[in-house]
């Protein structure tokens, strides 16, 4: 093997591997909020003011609450001051509006050690993201994108790090959540891209271009995007009636949901039809790459259907919380690679075409 071909095999292997890596950590993030263990470390970036959580509430300070509360309430006036500069009004006042911004949890051992986990998932994909940076800079020579575009997805994985204490410090603030989420389905998106940009000759099948086909790619991730957004909104419904009701009558906890609730569910039947729509069109290309894809999007949305009528129907199971995220991510996730192979299975199309002349 050729030292160059080494190269770009290692680049393509960190790639794919970091890709993987943040989809574990949304489900991660589902199994975070579904065991309700985001505030299982009170602080960032350690917990409980060590780099390895305690295990037994004994080794805690006796006024560990009002201690952690307290820092709490110092970073958000200091975020609320800068906000206020910047204009965000109400993202300000909405720091303090929010009726558990005061409320400290208490030590739970199995919530803390979930949480900590979600954040060495997190440490560990910025790692992967580094590495990624530095494989990608033999790129400098042949295509300078995909260096800047990793360099990138490692300036935002540090910026999703900074948010992520902001969640924390603000007790898991709805806007601020989903400011989160869609910055790490950007994210994946971004390094999706990188990988397949750096392997494009590998997708080239010479397959037929439609615009339309394009665009309609484009519309149904972008609505996959909104929908999932609409989606943590729902979530932040469903944390709020349980924490009005501390945690019980579970079973009447959809009839307390909103209008984000109804949009999402009944939107979802606009969202099927779509899909079947395009899938119709992807399946006429005859590509293999692209009807693989399209089987598994197919999949992945039955899949996302079927749990969202148990969830609406039967008490919202916590065990199925994090696999409609991460479900919802992965769907979105392979709606972007279609456009991603779409794009450059049909690179060739664009090429003029040589005239032989007898």
């Amino acid at each position: 093997m050729s030292t160059k071909s080494f190269k770009n095999k290692r680049f393509r292997n960190i790639g794919v591997l970091t890709v993987l890596a943040v989809y574990f950590l949304i489900l991660v993030g589902g199994i975070v909020r579904s065991t309700g263990s985001g505030m299982g470390c009170p602080d960032w970036p350690k917990c409980f003011g060590s780099w390895v959580p305690p295990t037994d509430v004994s080794q805690l300070p006796e006024d560990y609450l009002e201690v952690y509360k307290q820092k709490r309430i110092e970073k958000n006036e200091k975020l609320a001051a800068y906000l206020d500069k910047l204009g965000f009004e109400e993202v300000s006042a909405a720091i303090f509006s929010h009726p558990n911004q005061y409320i400290e949890t208490e030590f739970n051992v199995t919530k803390t050690w979930i949480e900590y986990i979600n954040r060495l998932v997190g440490a560990l994909i910025g790692i992967f993201i580094f590495l990624k940076v530095l494989y990608s800079i033999p790129y400098l020579r042949t295509d300078k994108t995909v260096f800047f575009l990793s360099l990138a997805s490692f300036v935002m994985v540090g910026f999703q790090g900074w948010l992520g204490s902001i969640v924390v410090s603000t007790n898991l603030l709805p806007v601020v959540v989903t400011i989160h989420m869609a910055l790490a389905l950007v994210l994946v998106a971004m390094l999706q891209y990188v990988v397949a940009r750096a392997y494009k000759e590998d997708i080239a099948e010479n397959v037929d271009y439609s615009s339309k086909v394009n665009a309609l790619l484009w519309v149904l991730a972008i609505i996959t995007f909104g929908q999932i957004l609409v989606g943590t909104q729902v979530r932040e419904e469903v944390d709020l009636v349980s924490f009005m009701m501390n945690g019980a009558g579970r079973e009447t906890w959809v009839d307390q949901l909103g209008n984000y609730f109804y949009f999402h569910r009944s939107f979802s039947i606009v969202v099927l039809a779509l899909h079947v729509y395009i899938a119709y069109h992807l399946y006429k290309i005859m590509s293999r790459q692209i009807t693989l894809l399209t089987h598994l999007m197919l999949v992945l949305l039955g899949a996302e259907i079927v749990i969202g009528i148990i969830m609406a129907y039967f008490a919202i199971p916590p065990v199925l919380q994090p696999l409609h995220l991460t479900f919802g991510s992965l769907l979105f996730g392979v709606q972007f690679q279609l456009i991603i192979v779409y794009h450059y299975a049909s690179k060739r199309a664009f090429k003029p075409q040589a005239v032989v002349h007898n």
